[in-house]
């Protein structure tokens, strides 16, 4: 009999508007690789930018917050396995699920570690060096949390692997590094990519419902991009992203050669006709798809530390990480003008790919972990304490909370 996976997401997987939208899809093709049946149940609105997952094969269903319908529909299809796309969806159906199908194994996606970005933007508006004081925020208590209530929970950085176990003393039993599942870059696919001479201007790209991604921009207008130009005064930079807001379209400005471009059709084009892709991320967590992006279509990178963060392991960087903006500035123009340069950075890409993020590497580990886990799923939780402590009705509140809504609702 054919195992069942339901997975509910935060959102309806976007794979050309976001990184995260892009790993669920990996997930779900992972899933289906060991012959899952899988239905993907959202209580979020559809946009047109979403992926149809009936044309893979994937159930859709919509479902509520705060409604016992919920409980009839799990209870009917009574998975195998219940994966929650972030903390948030966990804390709203875990306890539905634990209700209704105990023996389910529970899985928590964290995509990134959402109070580590919250710490940071903390620190960063404060103007203040990072430590546990910003680490140890609410939205951290929530997550770990979570965390602790699941069986398993998918990480998607190794950085973020020493934050749990190292600063949150999360034990690893109940933690699996799982990054980017992708495919090899051959080397008939890099021959086929634009070179040097054939591209030209820098690319920024990124999801504009994401913070980070517009603070780097601002920071880019306001502080990069200009020394850019002093030295480069006909290089253009290309700014892409989906959902752009108004105060992102405002920063436009032709004479300055920062162009605000909107939503890219084709990421892959976008960063093939560019010289060198820029990231000036200050704030975040988990990995960054646009340096993927980048590394899979042959364009160097200019990137911080925390753009940085858990991407490129021991191998040298697909460009360079630079915090300072004056430095920054200084090596994206070298990177535009020097062809050897650019050439290894290149090549530095390709080898990141092919040897850190290579879905055979990880897909048959993880498999074999869940079947493990599920064998001895009892034994497994009564190790978790902590686990089951945030699982007593005494810690309830967001059970007793949508209980509440509910009956207000009726």
């Amino acid at each position: 009999m054919a195992k069942s996976l339901l997975i509910i997401g935060y959102v309806w997987p976007e794979p050309k508007s976001s990184a995260a939208g892009s790993r669920m899809l990996q997930i779900i093709k992972l899933f289906q690789t060991a012959k899952y049946n899988i239905t993907f149940a959202s209580p979020c609105a559809k946009s047109d930018n979403a992926f149809n997952l009936e044309e893979i094969g994937v159930k859709q269903v919509p479902i509520e917050l705060n409604s016992s319908s919920f409980d009839v529909f799990v209870k009917k299809i009574n998975p195998n396995i219940v994966l929650f796309d972030r903390f948030m969806m966990e804390e709203q159906f875990g306890w539905r699920v634990v209700e209704q199908c105990p023996q389910a194994l529970r899985i928590l996606d964290t995509e990134d570690l959402h109070g580590l970005r919250k710490g940071r933007q903390l620190a960063l508006k404060a103007n203040k060096a990072f430590g546990l004081n910003y680490l140890f925020n609410d939205t951290s208590k929530r997550e770990i949390a979570s965390i602790y209530r699941c069986d398993l929970n998918l990480i998607i950085s190794e950085a973020e692997m020493d934050f749990l176990e190292l600063k949150f003393k999360v034990p690893k039993t109940i933690l699996c590094y799982l990054p980017f599942l992708l495919e090899k870059i051959s080397t008939s696919e890099i021959e086929k990519l634009p070179g040097f001479e054939s591209r030209q201007h820098f690319i920024s790209i990124g999801n504009f419902l994401h913070e980070p991604n517009y603070n780097a921009v601002l920071y880019l207008k306001e502080t990069i991009w200009p020394l850019i130009r002093t030295q480069l005064p006909k290089a253009e930079l290309h700014v892409f992203g989906a959902y752009i807001s108004q105060k992102v379209t405002q920063l436009h400005n032709e004479r300055e050669g920062f162009l605000v471009k909107g939503f890219a059709k084709d990421v892959s084009e976008a960063m093939q006709e560019s010289k060198v892709c820029v990231a000036p991320i200050r704030f975040g967590a988990g990995l960054k798809g646009k340096l993927v992006d980048a590394m899979q279509n042959g364009t160097p990178c200019v990137t911080t530390n925390i753009g940085a963060e858990g991407m490129y392991g021991k191998l040298e960087p697909n460009g360079f990480i630079e915090d300072d903006s004056q430095e920054f500035a200084d090596k994206c123009v070298h990177l535009y003008r020097d062809k050897d340069l650019w050439m290894q950075k290149q090549k530095n890409g390709f080898d990141i790919i092919n040897k850190r993020f290579q879905k055979n590497q990880f897909q048959k580990e993880f498999l074999n972990r869940i079947e493990e886990i599920s064998k001895q799923l009892e034994n497994h939780r009564t190790h978790n304490f902590t686990g089951q402590i945030l699982q007593h009705q005494s810690m309830q509140s967001t059970k007793y909370m949508s209980k509440w809504i509910e009956e207000k609702n009726k």
